[in-house]
């Protein structure tokens, strides 16, 4: 179920909250987990004994992994649990690919096909992993305890309003709260949480979708009616119904967070400022930045032996991300192409950008960023190499764009800009979490009016992708 879809707003979600707010407080986590079951059962129904067998057998194991003092035996457990979870991900994710490419490479040498029968991915598979291997390696490094409750160390999991696109919540960050989150059950938290849900909801239905179908017209069609402009307007489009369409939804995730008594951590941070590659990915996705940092790169060696070895293991977590983000070649390009500019900024170009100047550089990167969104967009390479030429060769085109779409890619980009021309950044910020009277008031206005506009859009729209769901 998408968070923008008829069936979830008119229909789950308003169930779910009534029969949670109804629910006493010390069966309030049963109470989350038992919609959050519901959820995923309803959206991945074949794959879902094995997602409880797993998380049963993790949850095992972590107890296990912090009571056992025999170190070998600790390595050993944590690592099972690592190769079930990576296994799992790794054969429904990108068991295609490697049998699509295989076949390949066999026809070109005359031999014959493997027979196979496509893997069908599981919903969320690409975010609850992580959340599993957190849990894992916390409880190892002795870093958290391991919650007493099975059905707690399920909801962690299974806590439908990340599940399916995050944000990657570690366990460290969420565990006080599933054993006690009475303080976060109050009105202004809820109505905060409303407030969150809503702005993310608008962000998908009228920026995101308004962008997406020209985008997938766009790249749906051979480019023959494409010219220069033409192709940058779409490209620029694609860079804000992305940004619109997962930040959105993590607004959402997060507002619904709230309005359960969690506090989930933020995913985005105006990603479209940033003044170079390596502050970009400061900003977009902070959640994943920060799992592939803590989880990856530091147990690669980070920074920490030479400078080669350092550059080399941003190429190796980028490259895993970009893999991360999709089973294709254009993907694992698209994580190489950033991991070449995180090296860059360190050999030389942030020293470069600094000196010429913050305008320039948030210019420059934003170019960059729209250069790797051509490789991540595409379809395959070939498509990706098919659109570079049109951003540079000057050639008329004959697409033509509505008027809806070109005032929603303005305001668009207005909106992920602002924060670079006036002081608003950590306004905004503060201005979405305060509980004060009259922002209240104004917040909860604002909600209805939102509200009620975005229900009346998802109830005539035939539009409604989500981006994410891809990976």
């Amino acid at each position: 179920m998408v968070f923008s879809s008829a069936l979830f707003l008119f229909y789950f979600l308003p169930i779910f909250l009534l029969a949670y707010l109804l629910t006493p407080v010390r069966y309030k986590n049963t109470s989350a987990l038992l919609g959050s079951l519901l959820f995923y059962l309803w959206g991945s129904p074949s794959f879902f004994p094995l997602l409880i067998g797993t998380v049963v057998i993790d949850y095992y194991l972590g107890k296990n992994i912090y009571s056992t003092t025999h170190v070998i035996r600790r390595k050993r457990l944590l690592a099972l649990g690592v190769v079930m979870n990576v296994g799992l991900l790794a054969y429904f994710k990108y068991a295609n690919f490697f049998v699509d490419n295989l076949n390949v490479l066999s026809q070109q040498f005359g031999w014959g096909v493997l027979p196979w029968a496509e893997v069908i991915l599981p919903v969320g598979i690409s975010f609850f992993t992580f959340q599993k291997l957190s849990y894992l390696i916390d409880l190892y490094y002795g870093k958290a305890t391991p919650l007493k409750r099975l059905d707690d160390y399920m909801l962690y999991i299974l806590l439908f309003p990340q599940l399916i696109a995050g944000p990657i919540i570690r366990f460290q960050e969420i565990a006080a709260q599933l054993r006690d989150r009475r303080a976060m059950l109050t009105t202004d938290h809820r109505l905060n949480g409303l407030f969150r849900f809503v702005v993310g909801l608008t962000k998908k239905v009228f920026i995101a979708d308004v962008l997406g179908y020209w985008v997938d017209q766009t790249f749906g069609a051979p480019f023959t009616a494409l010219g220069t402009a033409d192709a940058w307007l779409v490209l620029v489009a694609y860079a804000m119904q992305i940004y619109y369409d997962f930040s959105g939804y993590s607004d959402m995730a997060i507002g619904i967070g709230m309005l359960l008594g969690f506090r989930f951590p933020e995913n985005f941070n105006f990603p479209y400022i940033s003044r170079s590659i390596t502050e970009f990915w400061r900003r977009w996705h902070l959640t994943l930045s920060r799992w592939m940092r803590d989880y990856l790169y530091i147990p690669l060696g980070g920074n920490r032996k030479g400078t080669g070895r350092t550059y080399l293991n941003l190429w190796l977590v980028f490259l895993f991300s970009g893999f991360w983000h999709g089973a294709a070649w254009n993907f694992v390009c698209w994580g190489l192409f950033h991991g070449l500019f995180l090296v860059l900024d360190r050999l030389f170009l942030q020293k470069a950008l600094d000196r010429a100047g913050p305008w320039f550089a948030l210019v420059f990167t934003f170019v960059v960023t729209l250069m790797g969104w051509v490789i991540f967009r595409a379809e395959n390479l070939e498509q990706a190499f098919d659109f570079y030429p049109l951003l540079f060769n000057g050639a008329g085109g004959s697409l033509v764009f509505d008027t809806q779409f070109k005032w929603v890619l303005l305001l668009a980009v207005v909106m992920a800009w602002l924060p670079a021309f006036l002081p608003v950044e950590l306004s905004i910020n503060k201005w979405l979490n305060s509980t004060a009277s009259s922002t209240l008031y104004w917040k909860s206005l604002f909600t209805l009016v939102l509200l009620f506009l975005c229900m009346s859009e998802v109830e005539v729209s035939t539009f409604n992708p989500f981006i994410y769901f891809r990976f």
